[in-house]
């Protein structure tokens, strides 16, 4: 259904403000700024106008737009014009004037040395405090602390699934696949540096595995949900093995091509008629077993949802001990510079293939839940598109971040799904996105920070300068 005009009302005023904000530049003089503010509201207020002619002309002509634009009904017209007809294009005109003015007043306010002051007070306040508090506790009552808020983060998790339903469930839980998907590549990609097009294969081999193993067609094994993704993630492994060996020496261009031809290789596979009676060929595997739990059903929207956070918290945990560790140092080694990392002795078929291996394993995981939360698998769920999806999730969140892993998987696949009037139109978008992030934020949403793996210098104590000078009191 159509929401109340007045959402649309505050989109409008916030797109305006935030059009007055970036016009506002901080080397100009006041009342330039605030000029900017209008002459960049006005401009815009223009140009949404010239939009709401064509609008008023399509509705006044009963021109059917529905033929080119499914969703662009007379009823959505009008709820752009703020249901005011003719009047919404000076209503237009007059929001993005004013809230461009607002927006750029707002920007001079929040630079000046007033507001600087206060928030270098608070700034100042907030690190004194949290120094101070982390000098008087001790380390046990930090580490409860932190645990606690573990604890109450872990609450939160397990409540709201039960709250949300099952639309929002479905939504959460799409986002939280193609997460633990990213952030397996992440470690292909980010990490060891092997551009990889073709990933959406070890999604599929995870879950053709589960459909294989857990659906009464077209073998009816019927073994279960938990053996069939261990064996998805074994057999994803497996298959990383078989692709890795003979490329590993490939870089660039060469590997992307090897792997996005591995990729359509799986999918052809699966959708040919020679394999039909093995995977069900171009139809697909249909009623896939869900998990059960101690004998119990554990198959609700809400059981998948608990099953992607445990797979979402372990794919993170094991990411930030991967990154951290020796492996991880030597993978950022060979993605800056493979012949430096191999002359200081780090073996870059080993290395190279355990990225693969890994990354792997995670698309496994997130293909065998995936199967059996939806109880079909085809092959044109597996197509290029998928490693496109996921590829652009790490570029537009940011490479090697989590939190920007998650940003742009809600980005990519969640506000398509709740948006599903533009929905159509994801690889207009997704082009128009990368250009943009490219240019403006070319590291991502939230890009990470450059790890350092320098040991911090730790202030001598008395003891120890005694003892660097023989015994000799200090």
């Amino acid at each position: 259904s159509i929401p109340e005009p007045r959402f649309m009302l505050y989109f409008h005023v916030t797109f305006g403000l935030l059009l007055g904000w970036s016009a506002s530049i901080k080397d100009r003089k006041t009342h330039n700024r605030i000029l900017d503010g209008l002459i960049s509201g006005f401009s815009l207020g223009i140009l949404v106008a010239v939009f709401d002619v064509l609008q008023i002309y399509l509705v006044q002509s009963d021109t059917d737009v529905r033929a080119y634009l499914p969703e662009f009904s007379f009823d959505r017209m009008n709820y752009f014009l703020l249901d005011a007809g003719q009047r919404g294009i000076w209503l237009h005109l007059g929001i993005y004037m004013i809230t461009g003015i607002v927006g750029s007043l707002l920007r001079i306010s929040f630079q000046s040395t007033f507001f600087s002051n206060i928030k270098k007070n608070i700034f100042s306040f907030y690190s004194t405090t949290t120094k101070n508090i982390k000098d008087k506790l001790p380390p046990s009552i930090l580490n409860l602390v932190k645990y606690g808020l573990y604890i109450l983060l872990i609450a939160i998790l397990f409540f709201l699934p039960t709250r949300w339903g099952s639309y929002w469930n479905f939504v959460i839980g799409l986002v939280g696949l193609y997460v633990i998907a990213g952030i397996g590549l992440n470690i292909i990609v980010g990490l060891s540096g092997q551009l990889m097009l073709g990933y959406a294969a070890f999604f599929a081999i995870g879950a053709y595995s589960v459909a294989l193993i857990n659906s009464p067609h077209p073998h009816n094994l019927l073994w279960g949900f938990w053996p069939g993704l261990i064996i998805g993630i074994v057999v994803s492994i497996i298959a990383a093995v078989i692709l890795g060996l003979p490329i590993m020496r490939l870089r660039g261009d060469y590997l992307a091509i090897v792997t996005l031809g591995f990729g359509e290789i799986i999918r052809i596979l699966l959708k040919s008629d020679l394999l039909t009676d093995f995977t069900g060929g171009p139809r697909g595997i249909h009623d896939i077993r869900g998990p059960t739990l101690f004998g119990m059903d554990f198959s609700s929207d809400v059981d998948y949802v608990y099953i992607i956070f445990i797979g979402i918290a372990l794919t993170i945990f094991l990411f930030n001990r991967l990154q951290n560790s020796r492996t991880g140092r030597a993978w950022l080694a060979i993605k800056e510079d493979a012949l430096a990392a191999q002359a200081t002795g780090i073996n870059l078929q080993k290395y190279k293939l355990l990225a693969l291996c890994i990354g792997a394993a995670f698309a496994g995981l997130a293909g065998g839940i995936s199967a059996a939360r939806n109880q079909f698998t085809g092959p044109n769920e597996h197509s290029l598109m998928v490693s496109m999806n996921i590829l652009s999730i790490i570029i537009v969140g940011g490479v090697n971040s989590i939190p920007g892993i998650i940003l742009g998987a809600f980005a990519l696949k969640g506000l398509p799904e709740i948006l599903r009037e533009i929905e159509n139109y994801r690889l207009l978008i997704f082009g128009a996105l990368l250009i943009v992030m490219m240019l403006v934020r070319p590291n991502g949403l939230w890009p990470s920070s450059r790890p350092l793996f320098e040991k911090k210098e730790q202030p001598q104590t008395e003891k120890e300068i005694k003892d660097e000078r023989g015994g000799i009191d200090a």
